[in-house]
């Protein structure tokens, strides 16, 4: 037994040696990680920047939206002579941007709408076309063409891709049909005549709901 108690101390010591010497390794691996991270943090090589350090950016090119006449929906406020009527439009915006609508320019009080036997548009309604004339105009046009008239609410169309684009509108009450517009015209669906122009800016703005409802200010 007592041979088996001196040997303990032994297998100790050794593994005690070993222990410390692997110490000693880590401990300096540790010191000289440490000594390169002070050296870097300490160095006085200073870099600074040219003055004509730059980068480059581009600007989108700008393309017209497109107003189109649709049936869906229908007109809440029909035409008869001597009255106005619900307009019923979509705007498409091809822009990556969006783009807001302010104010519409609008052609001549004698420049009128073509009849139409159907919603498609695309069979006229005989007697009740732009040359008969069919007596429908935009309402508040005047003699000049480009008059401008400023919307109640500005309009603003997503950029292409994005929901709400195109944008579905009705124009309320901005038809007009005279009191002598012909008996032709009855149950008839209209093309409103060109606008001239419109008022609008691109850039960043939150996007108008679709279908809205809109008019313009005389």
């Amino acid at each position: 037994m007592s041979s088996r108690v001196v040997a303990k101390p032994k297998k100790l010591h050794r593994r005690r040696k070993f222990l410390s010497r692997r110490s000693m390794i880590v401990s300096a691996v540790i010191g000289a990680l440490l000594a390169g991270g002070g050296a870097y943090a300490a160095s006085s090589w200073v870099v600074g920047l040219n003055s004509s350090s730059s980068g480059q950016g581009q600007s989108a090119t700008i393309s017209n939206v497109t107003i189109s006449a649709v049936a869906t929906p229908s007109p809440s406020n029909l035409l008869y002579p001597g009255s106005t009527g619900d307009v019923v439009l979509t705007i498409a915006n091809p822009n990556p941007f969006p783009v807001t609508i302010t104010a519409v320019q609008l052609p001549t009080n004698t420049t009128y709408a073509t009849g139409y036997t159907t919603s498609a548009l695309t069979t006229t309604q005989t007697g009740c076309i732009a040359s008969t004339p069919s007596g429908v105009t935009w309402n508040d046009s005047t003699t000049t063409s480009g008059s401008t008239h400023t919307l109640t609410t500005a309009l603003t169309v997503a950029a292409s891709g994005q929901g709400n684009n195109p944008l579905t509108v009705t124009l309320t009450n901005d038809a007009s049909m005279a009191s002598t517009a012909p008996a032709a015209c009855v149950a008839t669906y209209f093309s409103m005549p060109s606008l001239t122009g419109i008022t609008a800016t691109g850039g960043a703005a939150t996007a108008t709901t679709s279908p809205a409802t809109d008019s313009w200010i005389s």
